[in-house]
């Protein structure tokens, strides 16, 4: 008998396992999520059951008199993660088409290195250099000149006035936008590089300039990776803790609408008060921040696979 007629043919034994192994893993990621989103409802239904709905639009936040609000987190955070993405989708759009079209070859990977080394600085280290370098260097020669200037504008005034002391919620957008450049910027830089080279050849070839072949060819090609990089970033900022508790004031004072106003954040919140917070109604409050955070991101997710879907079903 030949060696060829000992072979047995493989089995199914082992896909039957794989599958087994990968679905107990889906499952049990849904089982996770099920499981925080239900000790967040039970942690927080004191300060549901109390307050309800006015707990979203009511600014006041009084432990010793069991008064919570959460609408200067809610702002805090939605105007600095908005900040963020205002400065760092430009500047990671042109970091990404810089390393891919247009730095010369012997720059392209020790730039690209570099960029991605920010990504690994640690957050209290970027809240740090925020409030002891960057957060004077801000108040003395962008704000001041801001508030002298834009501030006494109508309308769009109000968001630049007041005293330049450096921290505020515009401080805290610009640190986070230093944090998620690296993410978008990479994110962005991996999608350009897969389109087809025939296709942007051939929009040289037809006498398209440079932006020209970005415009209608590099970023139709790639819109759906680009999107999901600019989530990807959104995320990050909605989430972050330690460098926004450094530079973004944390007071609960709605006062205006100024950008150099001190606030607070959802993330601050949690990191200056839960170590503190007398059991009861405090503690169920900042549980109701954490699942209002929740929500939040998980609205921001879906919007985005929307939208990514929409963009799918529109290039086919």
């Amino acid at each position: 008998m030949s060696k060829q007629s000992e072979i047995k043919p493989p089995g199914k034994n082992g896909d039957v396992v794989f599958g087994i192994v990968t679905t107990g893993a889906a499952l049990l990621t849904l089982m996770l999520l099920g499981g925080i989103i239900v000790s967040l409802i039970f942690a927080s239904w004191d300060s549901i059951s109390k307050f309800g709905f006015s707990f979203l639009y009511t600014a006041d936040w009084d432990p010793p008199a069991e008064q919570f609000g959460a609408l200067v987190p809610i702002y805090g955070t939605l105007v600095s993660s908005l900040i963020a993405l205002i400065i760092a989708v430009p500047v990671s759009f042109g970091i990404a088409l810089f390393l891919t079209e247009l730095a010369p070859p012997w720059l392209r990977r020790p730039l690209g290195t570099a960029i991605e080394l920010l990504a690994a600085v640690p957050s209290i280290v970027y809240g740090m250099w925020g409030l002891l370098v960057f957060s004077p260097i801000f108040a003395k020669y962008v704000e001041g000149p801001l508030g002298s200037t834009v501030g006494k504008l109508p309308v769009i005034g109000a968001l630049f006035h007041g005293p330049a002391i450096g921290i505020g919620l515009l401080c805290a957008g610009i640190i986070l936008a230093i944090m998620i450049i690296p993410y978008i910027a990479a994110v962005m830089r991996d999608v350009f590089e897969v389109t087809p080279v025939m296709l942007k050849e051939a929009g040289y070839g037809m006498g398209c300039t440079t932006w020209e072949v970005i415009w209608k060819i590099i970023l139709p090609h790639t819109k759906v990776g680009v999107i999901g990089g600019v989530m990807l970033g959104l995320g990050r900022a909605l989430g972050e803790t330690m460098a926004v508790t450094f530079v973004i004031g944390n007071t609960n004072y709605l006062n205006d609408i100024s950008l150099f106003s001190p606030g607070n954040s959802i993330t601050s919140a949690l990191a200056n008060e839960f170590a503190e917070a007398q059991p009861g109604l405090h503690t169920s409050a900042l549980m109701e921040l954490g699942l209002i955070l929740f929500v939040i991101t998980f609205f921001v997710l879906v919007a985005s696979k929307l939208l990514l879907n929409r963009l799918s079903q529109n290039g086919r």
